[in-house]
């Protein structure tokens, strides 16, 4: 008579061998990925504004004036967060679909008008991007894209003044 062989299971090490494969090749992955989010979230917060800067160009074309510091983008969406009437009057908003107000990384979007970037009648829109916090390399601004790696105002943008419209005033 024959004996049947019971089907052999995998032991414990060849399941924990298994497992540190998965694992290795998972990390290895996510690491690759990283850099490739980073950027996406960089690119992302280069759209929130560019939503921002045409919606504060909308604003100025109404009421002929950015908004002041103490006014904040709140006024893109509500026309009470005016104090003159008159200009209550002037205000075609909401300037906005969604209220933007923070960056990609859950941070408060910075609002300066005048600009502390930029000479001349321009505002900053700022992002302390992934650290979080103010300074340092990784801060993002409207200006950005203007700038050459010495942080220095490209030449195809200095005598554009006000006319400039692709990222800022």
């Amino acid at each position: 008579m024959k004996t049947r062989r019971h089907a052999r299971g995998f032991s414990l090490i060849e399941v924990l061998i298994a497992i540190a494969i998965v694992l290795a090749i998972g990390g290895l992955v996510a690491i690759n990925l990283l850099p490739e989010k980073d950027q996406a979230d960089r690119n992302i917060q280069q759209i929130q504004f560019d939503q921002l800067d045409r919606a504060l160009k909308g604003f100025k074309l109404d009421l002929a004036r950015w908004p002041s510091e103490e006014e904040g983008l709140d006024v893109l969406l509500r026309k009470d967060a005016l104090e003159d009437e008159a200009e209550q009057a002037k205000w075609e908003g909401p300037y906005l679909e969604d209220p933007v107000v923070e960056d990609a990384w859950g941070t408060a979007i910075v609002y300066r008008y005048p600009s502390e970037i930029r000479e001349g009648d321009y505002y900053d829109l700022i992002s302390y991007g992934p650290d979080r916090e103010e300074g340092g390399d990784d801060d993002i601004t409207n200006h950005d894209r203007k700038m050459n790696s010495d942080g220095e105002l490209r030449e195809e943008f200095e005598d554009l003044g006000s006319l400039d419209d692709s990222a800022g005033p």
